[in-house]
């Protein structure tokens, strides 16, 4: 028999990327009294990884959950880049309901509208809070217009078309049901919650279900699964059956060790848990999201759960074997490189890992450039040395064997005066205008269908084109038929000729010829791209020969030369820069750009070929 349990809500904040989901859950956490009066808490206290701090966004959803009025309010913070949006399907299936975020100035943004798709498909109850109403340029009416006609664009129920608005400065910490009344705290959010958030239903007599729909991990217990109990109890010490909706041949029977609930930040050991609990299960080593751990050991029933979205990118992670090869890191080898890939599966779902021919080459594929530079900056940060290749987009072939590509629709808002310069630079990279409308600031937006090996590389070129302007956004489409090729670089690289130590006096006449990458003092070796040519072909460069001595002059003379300021590249950049028959060398300390051939007689052969 269905009953409700009154005393939890269960609810996912979702949002598009910077709409401020993250600092509105620092808020709730604040006035619920999850810290002490006192208490130090760093901003956006729910990024708790370096790069989601230091780039300002959320890459894995999060757990958290708040006291009010005797209610437990279960909160999950999800990501809002589509590259994470694997993250954000799988974590919806907790919850019955979802707080969604609309920037009062931006208003609907594309990413709004793929996380609200995804939580009217599932049928949830939706609160609509339009924060940041502090900012000078705030338009909250003119937003809400959007969001009315993007839910009926999507085919809103009438219940969903019925949902609360609210007004929020996340950063002020307070929310309000009407502009005019006086802002005071989040009690109007709370309030709401309670009010149009179901409780959660289940048949607590029934045997045991709960989906397992995020993968924790911890080096001192293993994999952890995290999911909603949909019926009966789960108890600590208990036997339970492992099935998977999708993976039929997969029933095992496992003991569940240890049960957490959330409770703020922190996970509290439970002895069991009830229907609507969200809750952690530790002690099963091979859990997997979409698993169902399952009472009823006789006759299991798994839970459907919708398909991970698969990879579209994919990229060689290679053993370093340049000249430079294990000075700088602490994992150097194939092992180290397998073993590190491996440990990533355990968190990351939409990341496929490949052996190759080569024991040292994995070829590792994901949802877009920005899920695998995440990956590469947290290897490099925790001391990994290796070489990756150029991001490729992954083929499919359909029945009459016609080759396949993803595509991509890219929203593109920019000034007036650089649309008919993103519009070219899109087109030669064999995108389609669909659509161009006025935003309401004034700039225009752009609507194209793009494949994705298109935007390989582009976002370093779209910026600059629009003066750092421009903002692009992505959603993976569908597979469509081969559009032909793409010139993606139209410039050559400047190579070193010889091993050695860069100079000012070698650089300085190389310089003439392109922009360079590094300054003077640097090691450099034969094959290593130390630069990018002003034209198309790659050029051989001596940046470390000095000036031969003479009685007349002084090798203080080279004290004069000026040379240009090096261009660094970051991460991305350098991800975008490298060409087919380039490798990208990362170490803890360096980011090198290498031909993949490092021999010049052996290249030549090749370009011959």
């Amino acid at each position: 028999m269905k009953t409700t349990r009154e005393d939890v809500r269960n609810v996912a904040i979702i949002a598009h990327v910077d709409h401020g989901k993250t600092t509105l859950v620092d808020e709730l956490l604040k006035q619920s009294g999850v810290f002490r009066a006192n208490q130090e808490v760093q901003e956006r206290v729910m990024d708790s990884n370096d790069i989601e701090r230091e780039r300002g966004i959320t890459i894995l959803s999060k757990n958290t959950a708040v006291y009010y009025k005797g209610t437990k309010i279960n909160i999950i913070d999800t990501p809002g880049h589509a590259d994470f949006g694997g993250e954000v399907e799988r974590v919806l299936k907790m919850v019955d309901g979802v707080i969604l975020v609309v920037d009062a100035f931006e208003g609907a943004m594309p990413q709004t509208k793929f996380v609200l798709k995804k939580a009217l498909e599932l049928d949830l109850s939706v609160i609509v809070c339009i924060n940041k109403i502090d900012r000078p340029e705030a338009r909250p009416d003119e937003v809400i217009d959007e969001v009315l006609e993007l839910l009926m664009d999507l085919d809103a129920s009438d219940e969903q078309l019925d949902c609360p608005f609210l007004y929020a400065s996340a950063k002020m910490g307070h929310a309000v049901l009407d502009l005019n009344d006086t802002p005071k705290d989040m009690t109007p959010l709370f309030e709401t919650i309670l009010k149009y958030i179901p409780a959660p239903t289940g048949d607590p007599e029934a045997g045991t279900q709960l989906l397992i729909s995020t993968i924790d991990y911890n080096e001192y217990v293993g994999r952890i699964g995290v999911g909603k109990v949909e019926n009966g109890t789960i108890r600590v010490n208990q036997d339970v059956m492992l099935v998977n909706h999708h993976d039929l041949t997969k029933k095992k029977k496992v003991k569940v060790s240890k049960l957490y609930e959330f409770d703020g930040l922190k996970k509290v050991e439970v002895t069991e848990a009830g229907i609507g609990s969200i809750v952690a299960v530790s002690g099963i080593p091979d859990i997997h999201i979409g698993d169902t751990l399952c009472g009823d050991l006789d006759n299991p029933v798994s839970i459907p759960f919708q398909k991970i979205s698969e990879p579209t990118i994919s990229m060689n992670f290679i053993v370093n074997d340049s000249p430079l090869a294990g000075k700088e890191g602490k994992y150097v080898t194939s092992r180290h490189l397998r073993d590190r890939l491996m440990r990533e599966l355990n968190t990351d779902v939409s990341l496929r890992v490949e052996e190759t021919d080569s024991a040292d080459c994995f070829k590792v594929s994901g949802r877009g450039e920005l899920h695998l530079s995440v990956l590469i900056e947290n290897m490099r940060r925790e001391g990994y040395e290796f070489a990756v290749s150029k991001a490729e987009v992954i083929y499919k072939e359909d029945e009459r064997g016609r080759k396949l590509e993803p595509m991509e629709i890219a929203y593109v808002d920019v000034p007036d005066e650089f649309s008919g310069t993103v519009i070219q630079l899109l087109s030669e990279r064999k995108g389609e205008l669909h659509g161009m409308s006025r935003a309401s600031d004034g700039s225009t937006r752009l609507e194209f269908e793009i494949p994705a090996r298109g935007l390989i590389g582009f976002r370093g070129i779209f910026m600059t084109s629009t003066k750092g302007t421009g903002i692009l956004n992505t959603e993976f489409e569908d597979y469509a038929p081969y559009k032909g090729d793409i010139e993606y670089r139209k410039q050559g690289s400047l190579i070193a000729f010889e091993a050695g130590e860069s100079v000012t006096y070698g650089l300085y006449s190389a310089q003439e010829r392109g922009t360079l990458f590094i300054g003077p003092g640097e090691k450099v070796y034969a094959g290593m791209v130390i630069g990018q040519n002003g034209k198309a072909e790659d050029i051989e460069l001596n940046v470390c020969k000095t000036k031969h001595l003479t009685n007349t002059r002084t090798s203080s003379s080279d004290e004069a030369l000026r040379l240009t300021p090096p261009r660094i590249l970051s991460l991305e950049q350098a991800l975008d820069f490298i060409d087919k028959d380039e490798l990208l060398e990362v170490t803890p300390v360096s980011l090198r750009i290498r031909k993949k051939e490092l021999d010049s007689r052996l290249r030549k052969r090749a370009a011959m070929k």
